[in-house]
């Protein structure tokens, strides 16, 4: 039995899932609020003087901190529901590729779980992602176990599957922060070019 690993934003779909959602879920008055003091950082994002991992963490707090995580959760839900259509021919067809070969299909990202947990019930993918920490039913802003992305993403694959079991291991990724993801197949795959 071979793995397939496989990142989600950029490299599945066509678009970012992640900023649609936050404008989908976020309380309007939240982002009015905040998004003048996040101004700078996505002005730092853009000139690529910091990763996505840092404003990822730091929008995923104001929008996240102190919301009811069953109301998110049934957020994510409904979101989850319109990726299909931001989804790219050449990663549906991969992915029924391997799903027809009886492969293990994990989604590998720095996304959210509250969308990307029912996406990948529904089409019975593993999932391996950034999980907002809840605490007493409130969301607490932060991350479960940090950002996962980059180093983070490699780390949690060899946590959660012995990969030397599977025959193959394949890994598909659109960006630098797919590197370590990459390094982990024996087939890889960036911006659905083989590169090993």
């Amino acid at each position: 039995m071979n793995i397939a690993l496989f990142d989600f934003d950029g490299t599945i779909t066509e678009t970012d899932s992640y900023t649609p959602f936050i404008y989908f879920s976020a309380p309007k008055w939240r982002i009015v609020i905040c998004y003048p003091l996040l101004v700078p950082l996505i002005l730092l994002y853009k000139l690529k003087l910091i990763g996505g991992s840092r404003i990822r963490t730091v929008v995923s707090y104001f929008c996240f901190f102190k919301r009811s995580h069953k109301a998110v959760w049934a957020q994510g839900k409904e979101y989850a529901s319109t990726l299909d259509s931001i989804i790219k021919p050449e990663a549906k067809q991969r992915l029924a590729w391997h799903k027809a070969q009886g492969d293990v299909i994990v989604i590998v990202s720095a996304s959210l779980d509250a969308y990307l947990t029912p996406w990948c019930e529904k089409h019975q993918y593993e999932l391996i992602c950034a999980t907002l920490a809840s605490r007493n039913g409130l969301l607490t802003g932060a991350y479960l176990n940090g950002d996962c992305s980059a180093d983070e993403k490699a780390r949690r694959v060899k946590q959660s599957y012995q990969l030397d079991s599977f025959e193959k291991v394949y890994a598909y990724g659109d960006t630098t922060e797919d590197k370590q993801l990459l390094a982990l197949a024996d087939e890889a795959y960036f911006c659905w070019n083989k590169v090993s």
